[in-house]
């Protein structure tokens, strides 16, 4: 049975959109005026078929013959496992779940997508793999996640882990990516007042120097000599610097070069603390949902390990993964491996002897994420102020090479 999209006209002449389940479109237009509706178009929801002349549509459904696969945004991830959630928790068939989040849907690419799942879960499929025919929507991580819940047979309280992760990760994510995206803007403006003050600004002043005798000094050399190094070497300067921010983009693609830059990225102190605080929260929350959901925990471990942006941090679990499959515990494989936060081995081994695991590892999570928050609000809050001071000081550079001159000229001019 496939799912139909239909507009249809009622008695009173009100123009009305939805969904219908038939065998064929024939049935639909039997069905829908068994409900005294009049069928205006009638469209295969599931597969994109039925609207030719609506690109729109078929570009956000799954088109067989285009061979295009829609995908959804993390932001409309988290709020369909939420909604799905629900309604699965109170008790409503997955099924009837997906369709009506595919009928409250108002994008077609995300409304074919999730008829396309709920297509194949009518055929028998589990609600994981009918998901893994959209790896570019729903991640093998989020379908081991679902996968867990299927076999717990409480795949409600699952999906509902589940998004609150989701909606974690993607807090966080969104704070380190405002932390970064903050000091590269100001630092960009300055560099850029810098340049121009160098490119517009000194050349016109300089050039009331060009008839003084005495030598100049030695901070207007120096300003003269860059500025007239960014006036005449500038285009070469910057293709340079993209040339170069190219290869090392290249080299960091590279596994060996990439794990030893991580590895020394932890080093530093402040930075290194960071990172590990972002991949500990990120890898406990991962572990707690899928344990909780009852995925076993080799397979709960390798799941959270694929979350960890760290390549250096990433290898070194593959330790503690082989101790735990060996038989040792989980916290002993963590302290062997040595790259997560302290804390969190030790509220793993709490977690191990008082049996609620999971908890423990959402609560270590929390704290390291305000934690990170914490430490970025006043990293910020100092970085301006260290930005706005060499500012000043360059400017202040720029005005004495600019006055030095100035005033030996006066000088001259009262002693003559």
């Amino acid at each position: 049975m496939a799912t139909f999209e239909y507009e249809a006209v009622d008695l009173q002449g009100k123009n009305l959109r939805g969904i219908v389940n038939a065998d064929s479109p024939r049935h639909a237009r039997q069905s829908l005026r068994g409900q005294n509706l009049t069928p205006i178009k009638i469209a295969n929801a599931s597969r994109g078929q039925g609207r030719a002349g609506d690109k729109k549509f078929r570009a956000g459904s799954l088109s067989i013959g285009l061979n295009r696969e829609p995908s959804i945004s993390s932001k409309e991830l988290v709020l369909i496992t939420r909604q799905l959630a629900t309604l699965v928790d109170t008790g409503v068939p997955l099924e009837e779940a997906l369709n009506a989040l595919a009928q409250q849907s108002d994008s077609e690419r995300v409304r074919g997508l999730i008829l396309s799942v709920r297509e194949r879960v009518l055929e028998g499929w589990r609600f994981s793999d009918a998901m893994g025919e959209h790896p570019k929507s729903f991640s093998s991580l989020y379908r081991a996640v679902v996968a867990a819940g299927e076999t717990s047979g409480d795949l409600g309280s699952v999906l509902e882990r589940l998004a609150t992760m989701l909606e974690k990760n993607r807090a966080i994510r969104s704070k380190a990516i405002t932390a970064l995206i903050y000091p590269i803007v100001l630092a960009v403006v300055s560099i850029g007042v810098v340049i121009a003050l160098m490119r517009f600004v000194v050349p016109k002043i300089v050039d009331q120097f060009a008839d003084f005798d005495a030598q100049l000094p030695f901070i207007t050399r120096m300003v003269i000599a860059i500025s007239e190094g960014i006036g005449n070497y500038g285009l070469w300067i910057l293709l340079a610097l993209l040339v170069f921010g190219v290869l090392c983009w290249q080299l960091l693609r590279q596994p060996v070069i990439r794990e030893r830059v991580d590895k020394s990225l932890l080093s530093f102190p402040l930075l290194g603390k960071l990172i590990r605080g972002l991949d500990g929260a990120r890898f406990g929350r991962t572990l707690a949902t899928l344990f909780a959901g009852g995925a076993p925990l080799i397979d709960a471990l390798t799941g959270a390990q694929r979350t960890l942006t760290n390549s250096y941090i990433k290898k070194r679990l593959d330790i503690a993964i082989t101790l735990v499959r060996e038989g040792a515990g989980l916290s002993a494989g963590l302290k062997r491996a040595g790259t997560l936060p302290p804390m969190m081995v030790h509220m793993v081994a709490a977690g191990e002897k008082s049996g609620e695991l999971p908890k423990l590892l959402d609560k270590t999570a929390e704290h390291l994420e305000e934690e990170f928050e914490t430490v970025t609000t006043v990293g910020l809050r100092l970085l301006e102020p260290v930005i706005v001071v060499a500012m000043g000081i360059i400017v202040m550079i720029i005005v004495l090479s600019i006055m030095l001159p100035t005033l030996q000229l006066n000088t001259l001019a009262s002693g003559g």
